[in-house]
């Protein structure tokens, strides 16, 4: 009929759903006439059938029905129980894996069966206690003391796991993974001297295993054995030269005992290494970065960062984080080339390649600028902050119709993003007032005044580009003195205001803030302008010698030759 232990339930795929039954109560029965076993069997063989098939639901009708014929049958019992555990019916499996054992005691899987039911129920007591009445009844089925240590570990009954291993021992004789589970059982009692102990065992068992002595030298540190865990290192470190791991854990408590040379030695030694893994380096230079800026770390961390490359030049991760830590240290050109190195292995990142061109920007290397944040659009065209800062490359380069086109672009693009599209109109009113668009720019301006009344930016620039145009000069010079309040010693600013003054033929009044700026700056639009005004005041050999300083300067109007020659204003 059926070989005890066909198709265990814990080697089956749980597929169909549980069916929520009454558990069955399994009553005495008289023996079954020949008949009535032979109907019984051929029911078994259909209920297979449908076994076979992963259909337990319909399996499981015709297996009743066969017990119903011959309800004392030890191996249809089990097999009924264990289509219950595949339908997640393990109360119901509990009863015909009982009733199984009760028929035949010496068969190992009817046990299995029934712990396995109790364990699904979380009934780890009921589980363990199948498990002994095993190892009792059954010859040579002592390996089964594995799955009951297990379940009092299971429960949390450390004391019963601890014995068991005991027995382990005993019956198989010393095993490593004992110790080391005896070890862990320790540990979460927190009895660190007995894990100790036992860690030293293993050491023993063990000698030339290097993991035990770097576990044991975790654990004389955690015990506050300081002295006695860098023993243990140096132990592990005769045994294996040039461990990583064992030079990071003496950097760690040579830290914390003071010893702020041999600590970053240590380290240093365990970052040379290859064979330590990049995501322990990133994870230890991530720590670094969240410290700095910090004077007595910063150059061990660049020094860290550095080894980090050197000993993973195919890693685009060890690029970037040591980018990460050049960028907070303010060493921007660095962080640039090893951010574009980082890009080349791996140029997937949004991050990274914001950070190249933001220093770009802040570099002032708008060609890069215009060429990475290309590169960058290429991959990432929805991403508004790239058309930024490709339009505002293209503005510093003068590429004016080229500037406006990415700013538009990256304006559409991030309309629900307040800040961002203030950002966009300053840079647009600049662009289109250079294409001599003026009411293009006005409107820019006026869009971000009317978010930030304040903004310096348009503040400075609208009222001078409105004072070069003769245009709406009453409102030039109410933004430009505005500007002037709050910053009195600003030399950009005193020289807007006296310009839009000069424009309006205040040329004393210009005179008067052109002198304030010339003392803070020698700018040559500043000293250019201060000699246009000393003209205008019939000062003439004086404005001269104004716009000889601004043509030293090398960065004076395209007139200022013709003035100097022709000691004439020109505008």
């Amino acid at each position: 009929m059926l070989a005890a232990g066909d198709t265990l339930a814990q080697s089956k795929k749980k597929k169909t759903k549980a069916t929520q039954e009454t558990p069955t109560v399994i009553l005495p029965a008289t023996q079954p006439n020949e008949q009535e076993q032979q109907y019984s069997e051929a029911l078994f063989l259909d209920g297979m059938k449908y076994f076979i098939v992963e259909d337990y639901s319909e399996a499981l009708k015709i297996f009743k029905k066969a017990h119903t014929f011959n309800p004392n049958n030890a191996a249809l019992n089990y097999k009924i129980g264990e289509t219950n555990l595949l339908l997640k019916n393990p109360k119901e499996a509990v009863s015909y894996a009982q009733s199984a054992v009760a028929q035949d005691p010496a068969n190992t899987y009817y046990y299995l069966l029934l712990a396995q039911a109790h364990a699904e129920q979380k009934q780890f007591t009921e589980a363990a206690q199948v498990y002994n009445n095993l190892i009792q009844k059954v010859p040579d089925s002592d390996q089964y003391l594995f799955n009951l240590a297990d379940l009092y570990l299971a429960q949390g009954n450390y004391p019963d796991a601890i014995k068991t291993y005991d027995r382990i021992e005993k019956k198989f004789g010393p095993m490593e993974q004992l110790s080391v589970n005896r070890q862990q059982i320790y540990l979460r009692q927190k009895n660190i001297d007995k894990a100790l102990q036992e860690g030293e065992k293993l050491i023993a068992s063990n000698p030339t295993e290097v993991r035990y002595f770097l576990s044991q030298a975790e654990l004389y540190n955690a015990a506050q054995k300081t002295d006695i865990a860098i023993q243990t290192l140096n132990k592990a470190l005769r045994l294996e030269p040039g461990n990583p791991y064992a030079h990071l854990m003496l950097s760690d408590l040579n830290r914390q005992k003071g010893n702020t040379v041999e600590s970053e030695k240590q380290v240093k030694l365990a970052f040379a290494n290859p064979e330590l893994d990049i995501d322990t380096k990133v994870r230890i230079l991530v720590d670094f970065i969240r410290q700095l800026p910090n004077p007595a770390i910063e150059g061990v961390a660049l020094e860290l960062a550095e080894l980090t490359v050197a000993s993973h030049p195919e890693e685009a991760k060890a690029y970037a984080v040591a980018g990460d830590m050049q960028a907070i240290a303010n060493k921007k050109e660095k962080a640039r080339n090893n951010y574009l190195k980082a890009i080349k292995l791996d140029d997937s990142h949004f991050k990274i390649w914001q950070q190249i061109v933001l220093l770009d920007a802040e570099l002032s290397q708008t060609d890069s600028l215009v060429v990475h944040s290309e590169q960058a659009l290429e991959l990432f065209p929805n991403q508004a902050i790239f058309w930024f800062y490709n339009g505002t490359g293209h503005l510093i380069e003068k590429n004016y119709k080229k500037a406006v086109n990415a700013l538009e672009r990256g304006k559409r693009l991030s309309s629900q993003e307040t800040e961002l599209v203030k950002q966009f109109n300053m840079q647009l009113g600049d662009g289109y007032n250079s294409l001599k668009e003026y009411k293009k720019s006005d409107e820019a301006y006026e869009a971000v005044l009317a978010l930030d009344a304040n903004n310096e930016h348009v503040l400075n620039n609208y009222s001078y580009f409105l004072s070069l145009r003769n245009e709406k000069l009453d409102k030039a010079k109410q933004m430009a003195s505005q500007l002037v309040k709050r910053h009195p010693n600003n030399p950009t600013y005193l020289d807007t205001y006296a310009w839009v003054l000069y424009k309006m033929e205040d040329y004393q009044g210009a005179k008067t803030y052109l002198e304030q700026a010339i003392a803070v700056s020698d700018d040559a639009t500043i000293v250019e302008h201060y000699g246009d005004v000393l003209y205008k005041l019939g000062k003439q050999d004086e404005a001269v010698k104004q716009w000889e300083k601004a043509k030293v300067k090398g960065e004076a109007s395209a007139f200022i030759e013709q003035k100097i020659k022709e000691k004439k204003l020109y505008e």
